[in-house]
């Protein structure tokens, strides 16, 4: 079964995510060295290394693996960086950016996806991530600045309290919009009192949760 999941992980990374013009070499490397399907619930294992989004529980999903691999090269992280990774969920996307960060901070509001990211991790060996169970919307101002920051869900404008924890010359990745008609996925770069915004493509997440919306305090 190992060696049918990495023929379907190699399809999936020569046919699909190299395709969608992903190609930095540390990036494609990284994905062939995670296992996605250790990071979906067993009845979707057979799913994993198709380019699809596959649900997770909680109304949340394990993003298309294409669109993670343009996120995290649209970052070209080197290698020494503190990364916030917002929307931890299943833990797939903080354990690629673990071989690709020096240090990373994942947080998810929904406290079983936390604790199950968490404890999956750790068990895999991703000993350079932190999971957080937080409001990510907020960031994490315990361990900022940042040298990047990575949102998996879908905020309704370019946060600002993510812009304030970067530091100059970092990069946020977020996708913005309203409903998922309309979302686009932004680059985000802080350079010295400016702000250089671009973007990347349309994009479909699921919305980025508050502790407002949640019903926390």
């Amino acid at each position: 079964m190992a060696d049918n999941f990495k023929k379907r992980q190699e399809i999936l990374i020569e046919d699909y995510i190299k395709t969608a013009c992903v190609n930095d070499k540390k990036v494609l490397l990284a994905m062939r060295l995670v296992p996605r399907h250790k990071f979906v619930p067993k009845s979707y294992q057979t799913d994993a290394y198709l380019d699809i989004a596959l649900p997770i529980g909680k109304n949340q999903t394990i993003s298309q693996p294409s669109l993670v691999g343009l996120m995290l090269q649209t970052l070209k992280l080197k290698g020494r960086e503190r990364v916030l990774d917002i929307g931890t969920g299943s833990g797939y996307q903080a354990a690629i950016l673990s071989l690709l960060a020096k240090e990373v901070y994942s947080v998810e509001i929904i406290k079983e996806l936390a604790d199950s990211a968490r404890k999956k991790l750790i068990s895999l060996g991703y000993s350079n991530v932190h999971v957080i169970n937080a409001d990510g919307s907020k960031g994490l101002e315990s361990h900022a600045p940042y040298n990047a920051i990575i949102v998996a869900a879908a905020a309704p404008s370019i946060p600002n309290d993510l812009i304030n924890q970067l530091k100059n010359k970092g990069k946020l990745i977020v996708p913005v919009g309203q409903s998922t008609d309309n979302q686009i996925l932004k680059l985000v770069t802080k350079k010295d009192h400016s702000i250089i915004t671009k973007d990347i493509e349309p994009v479909v997440f699921v919305p980025l949760i508050t502790n407002k919306q949640s019903g926390k305090i």
